[in-house]
């Protein structure tokens, strides 16, 4: 197995920071927000898996944004990072959100990209806000449990088990668990070399690009600054449940990449929902794991601003 450099060294992942980064009010309701690439390029915003924060974004994708005219944007979702908790319904509630911060910063049309957990968020954004969205990237995209259009098989189909109980318990268990995870920050590159040694082979050639764990230990740290554990437990739960709407209903044209040995997400799962989609562009990653996405995040930036 390679060796991670720094693995089994403490030290502050050295990141490249955010041009901007901040809160923006949206009806009382405070959202962690931060941006890569081009000050004023075509705006894309990129939302972040499970667990995840505002800065899980890969390195090739900053590169291309700041080259080509892109202006990355990251929302931590209610609970994450700089987001003040906030309980949802169902996952088309995001969409009310992320319109109030594209009022706030003035975009009137704009992009989606959602990595993994982010993917249901993604298609709710594009369903709820139809032409204000130009384009759609999903990468490893979760799949719905629930009703008609649900997918079988794998880790994700036993959310509607425990969705009810996590719904009672997230905010507890939140506020248990963050001072746990913050006191875990000198070993945390003991952690990462954990993970890294569970991960398909696939993943672990895009954890072995350079900065890329510098990059997922500076989001995860940022993301459980405000008690982000209640925030995966939501997400685990409104998975679990009815997403607010039909996975036929997205009148857009989706771009999904998918790994085919993914082991979080299973590929199935993906060619599941692109079949459900009336328009998708679904690309095969052969061999790849869950975060093949990273890898051609270059193309999946110029595939959803095309039309901006």
């Amino acid at each position: 197995m390679p060796t991670i450099p720094g693995a089994r060294r403490r030290r502050r992942p050295r990141v490249e920071r955010p041009i901007v980064e901040g809160t923006i009010d949206v009806e009382g309701q405070r959202l962690g927000f931060c941006e890569f690439g081009t000050p004023g390029g075509r705006p894309v915003f990129w939302f972040h898996g499970t667990p995840g924060a505002r800065r899980q974004l890969a390195p090739l994708a900053k590169q291309h944004a700041a080259a080509n005219g892109i202006r990355i944007i990251g929302i931590d979702r209610p609970g994450v990072g700089g987001s003040s908790p906030r309980r949802y319904d169902a996952v088309i509630d995001f969409a009310a959100d992320l319109e109030g911060v594209a009022d706030r910063l003035d975009l009137d049309r704009f992009s989606v990209v959602g990595l993994s957990g982010g993917g249901p968020y993604a298609l709710a954004a594009a369903h709820r806000l139809g032409d204000r969205v130009a384009g759609v990237g999903v990468l490893g995209g979760v799949a719905p449990t629930v009703g008609e259009d649900a997918a079988s098989g794998g880790v994700t189909s036993l959310a509607p088990t425990f969705s009810g109980s996590i719904r009672r318990t997230d905010a507890l268990l939140g506020r248990t668990l963050r001072p746990l995870l913050l006191s875990m920050t000198p070993v945390v590159d003991l952690g990462y070399l954990a993970v890294y040694r569970l991960m398909h082979e696939g993943d672990r050639r895009v954890l072995d690009e350079p900065g890329v764990r510098d990059m997922f230990i500076d989001d995860l740290l940022h993301g459980v600054r405000r008690g982000g554990v209640g925030a995966i437990l939501q997400d685990v739960s409104l998975f679990g449940r009815d997403w607010g709407f039909r996975v036929g209903d997205v009148a857009h044209h989706v771009h999904w990449w998918h790994g085919t040995e993914d082991a979080i997400v299973p590929f199935a799962h993906g060619k599941h929902v692109a079949a459900l989609l009336p328009r998708c562009t679904f690309t095969e990653q052969p061999g790849e794991g869950h975060l093949s996405g990273y890898l051609v995040a270059d193309a999946v930036l110029d595939a959803v601003t095309a039309e901006l």
